[in-house]
């Protein structure tokens, strides 16, 4: 076997490849999702010369087994990471793997192998939303200041337009257009996807009044929201956004003891989404808002309400005076039928 030879069949050969050129230029993947890769990739690697105590210039393709995958995620697991956790870990094996294959037909039996490694099973949990009368004290808790307005407008825009917490940061002066006949915002999504989300006009009354006072000059390439540090302005931390919910939350949760134990930014979207779905909105049109690209991860905020739930259970009562479905008289069940 030639040197190069040998160098392709090493596990590790075509990681940077698959990482740095087709993800990012190929599958259209985010910068999010690449470096969840990446990780799954590094704590392989990790788990190949610090657990296993085998090096990577001589770890295969081939010694990639099945025994070998179920192993690495009882050792995720047993190391305290949750059953979602390691299965994205081993998603992110398995597609690695199939980019492999695509260059070199004989690694597809070992591609095949990997993707028969069943996941683990990740128990189904209760995804919390915010009730409504917890909800309205929640979006106007911020006070009137110029701090408080700011935080207000992030609140509600996050709710009525239902955005991820990187969309929302994401936005710039320019993705917000005010002045049409229906007010909308211009997301960024995952996978540089774009779609136009319209807006209240409860929220286009918050953000005008948040734009004359945080962007009086209309500089159309700033960053909407932002902050400032020793003069210097940039756009809003993750971080932030999740202390702005959290810190609202807490404030009113003497008064809406109801309210989830813990409060954060993509929760306020769950909501959004549910009660778009309890007010009849297609999934369809949900899915399109969020900017899902199948409807089938829509499905999630799919919760019934109680109500909506007694109504179904309603719609089956036995009626007892049922009218019958044909007429006695066969002359008017032929008319009914359209023949004489």
């Amino acid at each position: 076997m030639s040197k190069k030879k040998s160098k392709e069949k090493l596990f590790f050969s075509k990681t940077l490849g698959f990482l740095d050129h087709y993800l990012p230029q190929q599958a259209m993947k985010s910068t999010n999702t690449i470096e969840t890769y990446r990780d799954a990739l590094t704590i392989f690697r990790r788990y190949i010369s610090d657990t296993l105590r085998l090096s990577i210039r001589t770890f295969c393709f081939e010694d990639c087994t099945h025994d070998l995958l179920l192993e690495f995620l009882h050792h995720l697991h047993e190391s305290g990471n949750t059953a979602t956790t390691c299965n994205n870990r081993l998603a992110a094996i398995r597609a690695y793997l199939w980019y492999a294959a695509g260059s070199d037909i004989s690694l597809q039996s070992i591609a095949l192998t990997a993707s028969h490694v069943p996941f683990l099973k990740v128990p189904k949990r209760i995804r919390e939303i915010i009730e409504e009368e917890d909800l309205a004290a929640l979006l106007s808790a911020p006070a009137g200041t110029k701090t408080g307005k700011r935080d207000r407008m992030i609140l509600i825009l996050l709710y009525d337009s239902a955005v991820r917490v990187s969309e929302l940061l994401s936005l710039d002066v320019q993705s917000v257009n005010l002045e049409a006949a229906i007010p909308y915002i211009r997301i960024c999504g995952k996978g540089d996807k774009e779609r136009i989300v319209a807006l209240t006009d409860m929220t286009a009354d918050h953000l005008k009044e948040y734009m004359k006072i945080y962007h009086p000059e209309k500089e159309v390439s700033a960053p909407l929201i932002y902050t400032v540090i020793k003069g210097h302005r940039d756009r809003m931390s993750v971080g932030n956004i999740e202390r702005i919910v959290k810190k609202y939350a807490e404030q009113i949760r003497p008064e809406h003891p109801n309210l989830p134990k813990s409060c954060y930014p993509h929760m306020i979207r769950r909501t959004k989404s549910t009660n778009m779905y309890r007010d009849g909105a297609e999934l369809e049109l949900i899915s399109r808002i969020l900017g899902h690209s199948s409807t089938e991860t829509t499905k999630i905020y799919a919760i019934p309400s109680v109500e909506m739930m007694r109504n179904v259970m309603e719609t089956g009562k036995l009626a007892t005076d049922e009218t019958p479905q044909w007429p006695d008289d066969e002359a008017e069940l032929a008319r009914q039928c359209g023949v004489r």
